[in-house]
């Protein structure tokens, strides 16, 4: 995997299918109302920490999925990088950094919808539903739009595959 560009913060995104095609967003609770208020769950890298695990961490901390519910499917090899507009980073992370540098991580979900629980200590998402990574790349919030369309080129043509083989 590359390394993060210096001025990004290191998160992940996490990709979670249901195995046809479709992946978890969520409805951001801080802005629930804006149309551009969904999301696949992300969040920060801790020092020393793997992607893969980053990504086992966070999805547990914003959906209650706990990582025995999910199966690695594949890692991006390289960070998607997306910037903040300068009048909004001294309101994000202490104005330390410029963007996030975004290693997507695939997951499979193998447990039910019945497991996935938003109400968690600090609640990310308001709301959560399957949808496509275009869909996904089209509602998420413009600054964060490259990161999604890094993702649906990685990641866009082995969903879509699995979302034809699960169709009638």
């Amino acid at each position: 995997m590359s390394p993060t560009p210096e001025g990004y913060r290191p998160c992940v995104g996490i990709l979670l299918t249901d195995g046809r095609g479709r992946i978890l967003l969520g409805r951001r609770s801080d802005r629930p109302e804006a149309e551009d208020a969904w999301q696949a769950p992300q969040g920060g890298m801790d020092p020393g920490e793997s992607p893969e695990d980053a990504a086992l961490r966070e999805l547990e901390e914003e959906t209650g999925i706990p990582p025995r519910l999910v199966r690695l499917e594949a890692v991006a090899d390289r960070p998607a990088l997306y910037d903040l507009p300068p009048a909004m980073r001294p309101a994000h992370w202490k104005g330390r950094w410029r963007g996030q540098a975004v290693t997507w991580v695939l997951l499979r979900f193998e447990g039910t919808e019945a497991d996935i629980n938003l109400d968690t200590a600090h609640p990310e998402f308001a709301a959560w539903r399957w949808g496509s990574l275009p869909e996904a790349a089209r509602l998420v919030l413009p600054l964060k739009r490259p990161a999604y369309e890094m993702a649906l080129a990685v990641f866009g043509e082995r969903l879509s595959r699995a979302g034809e083989q699960a169709s009638p």
